[in-house]
């Protein structure tokens, strides 16, 4: 595992001016050592939700350079089968805008599982998020033609299913995968397959994003329950 001191300069966030850094309040100093915190909980973290199941999938902003941040708002993703090629998989940590409401105690932080597929088809496609009251209900890939994606990456929280991979390797580095173009943290636990297959995935996500999405079907509604 990194030391407190690689994993403060490994963070984005540390000023690279000089003179930003020795000016700096020590009011800054908790922030960063929290952030060390949440980092090292990211590496701790992946190894046991890997064992308790290949059940997970897809990937985050953060992989992929995109930097927006999170509204906070977790959303269900359920699908009767998934089946993609290149998949990588590691802990990360995603932020939500300064002042976010939905920020509670967490600092605005949500620790998550980071994943990556390649390409990816869906079967039945359902997302839903919980507004208060009602919910968001998107649906999509219910006829003969499936949802397609690729370069699919989805933070997330939770994830279930009955999941089955070609040529896995647990316990990489996640600065050295390769099977879907994507590099993690040096130093960051991770795994990867050639093909990974999940039969009635069910997740909670913080942030998706995808280079192309299909959704054949596309069906969008309001409804008094989700997914």
């Amino acid at each position: 595992m990194a030391s407190s001191s690689d994993a403060t300069a490994s963070n984005p966030s540390t000023p690279s001016d000089p003179e930003s850094t020795e000016s700096g309040s020590a009011a800054d100093e908790p922030v960063r050592r929290g952030r060390v915190r949440l980092r090292r909980a990211a590496v701790m973290a992946v190894p046991a939700t890997a064992i308790a199941a290949g059940l997970m999938i897809l990937t985050a902003q953060g992989a992929l350079g995109v930097q927006f941040a999170i509204s906070g708002m977790p959303f269900t993703v359920t699908a009767t089968e998934l089946n993609g090629t290149g998949f990588e998989q590691f802990g990360g940590l995603d932020y939500m805008a300064e002042g976010s409401p939905n920020a509670g105690d967490t600092g605005g932080q949500v620790l998550v599982v980071t994943s990556a597929i390649k390409s990816a088809t869906l079967t039945k496609l359902c997302q839903s998020v919980d507004l208060g009251g009602t919910n968001l209900l998107i649906k999509a890939g219910g006829g003969e033609e499936k949802v397609q994606a690729s370069h699919l990456t989805t933070d997330s929280t939770e994830l279930s299913g009955d999941a089955s991979f070609e040529n896995i390797e647990i316990g990489n580095d996640a600065s050295t995968l390769d099977k879907a173009g994507v590099q993690g943290p040096i130093g960051v636990f991770s795994q990867q397959a050639d093909t990974v297959r999940i039969a009635n995935l069910r997740q909670t996500n913080y942030a998706t994003t995808a280079a192309v999405f299909k959704l054949p079907g596309l069906n969008l509604s309001f409804s008094s329950r989700g997914c």
